[in-house]
């Protein structure tokens, strides 16, 4: 019987990939329907729930669950969902389109048929009061209020079956984990308590301490690193999966640390991004989700600790998987070490602070990276990569 926590909404992984056996057949008739071209971030939600991680939606959705989700974080059902997952097409497409229809979608990017997806709705929305609620503002300077600016007039809602994961499989071969494939793992090394750390940054000396307070009151750490797209200049999953395996092989027990990736497109939302990604650690089997200084944050949109308190909100029953708040990290050279305001007594004079957009910086100017801020092994490899573009 695991311990691990339940996969959300209290039933069993609900995956929507077709078995393999089925697949070939499936393609050759979705390749005589409809196409409905998806943007990336759709694209990277059709492999969401073909591999389980969105358990238990059935595929993008309606009307009533979207403004619900948006105003509430709850679908029509009453399930906590807090980012709406939905699908838009033009308004061309979408009057062609049938009642119930059967669509195939697909990648925009590569062209290749990813699911098929039965049209039982179609409405359209108010991007505005989206924005508002799920990103708190509505300025298209955000990144992810730009995306909802950019799509297409109309929302499909409907059932989807999935056909593919596109390329993560073979190019992120022993990374690329399912939810079934991290619990059994999890399971294996008799794991119960499994914090899992968010990252689509190569880990620095705040990094590692974060995941180093979660060993210590967890059975083990789960990195697990966004292998979806990026904003410019982020550097690349592979690069990334190198450095942290160097920082968990030179500074971290063996056995502690599992590192895995996963192929969602980062939407910047702040605190509504915290709570979806302790919703998707949950169906991973995550019984917490390390939550640091302004996690999923970009510019000043969101107070450093907006992340944290946002669970503070939920009803009871919302989210198994807990937050793990941790205050600000720094290296204090007084304490000689990693500490938090918590723990280093000392002014800030004697504080060195990290972070990933500093650390980007001196890398690209070729400027010394100190030991307080980032291992050397990692900063070894991080300079190859910027000596490489």
């Amino acid at each position: 019987m695991s311990k691990l926590v339940q996969p959300h909404g209290g039933g069993s992984l609900s995956p929507l990939l077709l078995p393999e056996i089925e697949r070939k057949e499936e393609l050759k008739r979705a390749a005589t329907l409809r196409p409905v071209p998806m943007t990336s971030r759709e694209t990277s939600d059709v492999i969401m729930l073909a591999m389980g991680a969105y358990t238990p939606l059935t595929g993008f959705m309606g009307a009533r669950d979207w403004k619900g989700v948006c105003a509430e974080m709850k679908t029509e059902s009453g399930l906590f969902w807090p980012i709406p997952i939905t699908l838009s097409a033009t308004r061309e497409l979408a009057k062609a389109i049938k009642d119930d229809e059967e669509v195939a979608l697909v990648d925009g990017e590569t062209g290749e048929i990813m699911a098929v997806m039965e049209v039982s709705e179609k409405y359209e929305i108010d991007r505005a009061f989206e924005c508002q609620h799920v990103y708190r503002t509505t300025d298209p300077k955000h990144p992810g209020v730009e995306k909802v600016n950019e799509q297409a007039a109309v929302n499909l809602g409907g059932r989807v079956r999935c056909l593919s994961e596109g390329e993560y499989p073979s190019k992120y071969k022993g990374l690329y984990l399912r939810p079934a494939e991290s619990r059994a793992l999890f399971a294996e090394k008799g794991w119960s308590r499994v914090a899992a750390f968010q990252t689509r940054n190569p880990m620095h000396r705040s990094h590692e301490h974060l995941a180093k307070i979660a060993v210590e009151v967890c059975d083990g750490v789960f990195i697990h690193q966004v292998l979806g797209k990026l904003k410019p200049g982020d550097i690349p999953a592979e690069t990334r999966t190198k450095a942290i395996d160097a920082m968990i092989e030179g500074y971290f027990v063996p056995g502690t640390v599992i590192q895995a990736g996963y192929p969602i497109e980062m939407r910047y939302a702040g605190p509504r991004e915290a709570l979806i990604h302790a919703l998707i650690r949950q169906n991973f089997g995550c019984s917490h989700l390390i939550v640091g200084r302004d996690h999923a944050g970009v510019g000043d949109y969101y107070g450093p600790f907006d992340a944290q308190h946002v669970f503070d909100t939920l009803w009871p029953g919302a989210l198994e998987t807990k937050p793990l708040k941790i205050d600000i990290t720094f290296y204090c050279k007084k304490c000689m070490g990693m500490a938090t305001a918590k723990t280093c007594p000392h002014g800030t004079e004697h504080q060195v602070n990290i972070s990933g957009t500093k650390q980007r910086e001196m890398l690209s100017k070729g400027e010394p990276i100190p030991p307080e801020f980032s291992r050397p092994e990692v900063v070894a490899i991080l300079r190859e990569y910027y000596a490489g573009l």
